[in-house]
């Protein structure tokens, strides 16, 4: 069984836990996510399945669209809905759509941010959100990342708690923490902010209308048809190789350097509309090579 299993992520599970659940439900092992997605948060996870692992790390750098609600007026520590409130400024009135649109745009393009606490990531061997559970201070590293596109959805003001909760779609690149985004965007408002609520909507090219349920996946395990292993990696350029070349490509060797050479730094190696491998450019810059090859 090789493919790709587009799956609608529910909350209240990890995505190892999807992962654990799809190597039971399928009856095999060689199953990987493709972007962690936190238990509270919902939407696409691509999960892949036999030979289609091999292309793992070429998904999981795609760009990622989410709908987000980043809620003004306190700021929390894990800076999303599940933390405990570490400051509070309550609105008096509400901002308007031209103020946080204009906001909102300032955020488009290369921006860098700060990785926030209660993360994974690692400071001298030790993830970040241990150095917050011992109250320890630590350096948080700075990222650059991209922000493709940010829309706005709508805003709605709640006079009464002195917040306002503003909605909006963003394609982000690899790395990008959307409730750090949130923060920064009330902060640039001129207030303390967290994130509210967040769905992955897409996830590379896969997108909410092609996913699976583990509802529906149960409902249809004999007859569930993953979508090919090419399907996932579309955003790479292609070298198309003719027969002669074909089963070098298949025996993972080297290639001389073509004449042109693909703009994506890895690059697809078909023969016809067969996908045979992964490969990028040698360090000697005069050869190709394998990265991944795919076994039929």
């Amino acid at each position: 069984m090789n493919g790709i299993l587009p799956l609608w992520k529910p909350k209240g599970m990890t995505s190892h836990d999807c992962v654990i659940k799809v190597r039971k439900l399928l009856k095999t092992r060689k199953v990987g996510h493709t972007g962690t997605l936190d238990p509270e948060v919902e939407g696409m996870l691509p999960i892949c399945i036999g030979e289609a692992t091999k292309i793992v790390p070429f998904l999981t750098d795609t760009y990622k669209t989410y709908v987000a609600t980043a809620t003004i007026g306190f700021a929390t520590d894990t800076e999303d809905q599940t933390g405990e409130i570490i400051r509070k400024d309550s609105l008096t009135k509400e901002i308007n759509e031209k103020e946080i649109k204009l906001a909102l745009q300032s955020f488009v393009g290369d921006i860098i941010q700060q990785v926030p606490l209660y993360s994974a990531v690692k400071v001298n061997g030790k993830k970040l959100y241990e150095y917050a559970r011992n109250n320890e201070h630590v350096e948080r590293p700075k990222r650059t990342i991209t922000i493709r596109r940010l829309a706005y959805i709508s805003t709605e003001f709640s006079g009464g708690n002195g917040t306002q909760d503003i909605s909006f779609e963003v394609e982000c690149s690899k790395g990008t923490y959307v409730r750090t985004l949130c923060v920064d965007i009330a902060k640039h408002l001129g207030y303390p902010g967290h994130m509210s609520k967040l769905v992955r909507t897409k996830s590379g090219h896969f997108s909410k209308k092609e996913s699976i349920t583990f509802t529906q996946l149960e409902a249809e395990l004999e007859n569930i048809e993953l979508l090919p292993i090419c399907s996932g990696v579309t955003h790479l350029d292609t070298i198309k190789v003719n027969e002669e070349d074909k089963q070098k490509v298949k025996n993972g060797q080297k290639l001389p350097r073509p004449d042109k050479l693909p703009k994506t730094a890895y690059f697809r190696m078909e023969y016809e509309s067969e996908l045979l491998a992964i490969y990028h450019l040698h360090e000697n810059k005069q050869q190709i090579k394998p990265a991944r090859v795919f076994v039929k």
